[in-house]
């Protein structure tokens, strides 16, 4: 499937911003189950001052603002060759060990909550079986609600809630399968509608490392494995190592964001 892609966010802020760096993450990397025909980020506001890959080799950009600036508009465009594996991404690659992803983090550490999701699971069930079963139990557990809005909710915040959206999703996941020994991690990228071309905001699911088999992709909002309408854009332990942007800034002032994405087939 080809895909064509534009992403746009813009930040205004009440008072003139002296300085702030900030990392994006916004640069989908050719892989087995895509093809990047073309690719650009554009900055208003702000200047690029290095790329590089960071410890999951996602590819980075790092900018600074311009002294005084109110308002920073970043624009990524690109098209992308997209091909079904059916949620299968393959083996383990980056600079990160394997048993590193069964490390929990703040977002990803498990309480009463997942540990009761895991201990109601089907025991008999093992490897990808085992895997579906919890992503729809994590699925009736917690339903899908925008109701709920940040970003950096711990999977335990979320199951208190008894409602999330798929960053909640993914870390739910993410703490489970650490807790039943399977390597785990936190992927952001987008996610073609079939309802509809704008957005509000990106995707974000979860990848299970399988015997046999390698990364393997999970989407508990959407009941399914990532397929052809999916792109990979960064990786990491938790949202916030795979943030499509984040960063620092002095100054007082409120910030306000605006996020416009369209995702089509060409």
């Amino acid at each position: 499937m080809h895909l064509k892609i534009s992403h746009t966010t813009v930040y205004d802020y009440s008072e003139p911003v002296p300085y702030a760096l900030q990392q994006l993450r916004l640069r989908p990397k050719s892989r087995a189950q895509q093809n990047v025909l073309s690719w650009k980020v554009e900055i208003e506001g702000g200047k690029l001052q290095a790329s590089f890959e960071d410890e999951h080799a996602n590819s980075v950009d790092l900018i600074s603002f311009d002294p005084g600036v109110r308002q920073i508009r970043v624009v990524s465009v690109g098209e992308v060759e997209v091909r079904d594996t059916g949620g299968v991404v393959g083996r383990h690659t980056g600079f990160v060990p394997l048993w590193l992803f069964q490390r929990h983090t703040p977002l990803t550490r498990p309480g009463k909550g997942v540990r009761d999701l895991v201990a109601a699971l089907d025991h008999t069930l093992a490897g990808l079986d085992a895997l579906h079963a919890l992503s729809r139990s994590i699925a009736e557990a917690v339903p899908y609600s925008t109701e709920q809005t940040s970003a950096e909710l711990s999977a335990e915040d979320a199951i208190a809630a008894g409602h999330g959206v798929c960053q909640d999703h993914a870390h739910i996941f993410i703490s489970a399968a650490r807790l039943m020994g399977t390597p785990a991690r936190y992927v952001s990228g987008y996610l073609m509608m079939n309802d509809r071309i704008a957005q509000t905001a990106s995707h974000a699911w979860a990848e299970a490392h399988v015997e046999g088999l390698g990364w393997v992709g999970f989407d508990v909002s959407n009941g399914i494995s990532p397929d052809a309408r999916y792109v990979r854009v960064a990786t990491g332990l938790d949202y916030l190592g795979a943030a499509p942007i984040s960063g620092m800034r002095f100054g007082k002032g409120a910030e306000n964001m605006l996020v416009k994405l369209h995702v089509e087939q060409q």
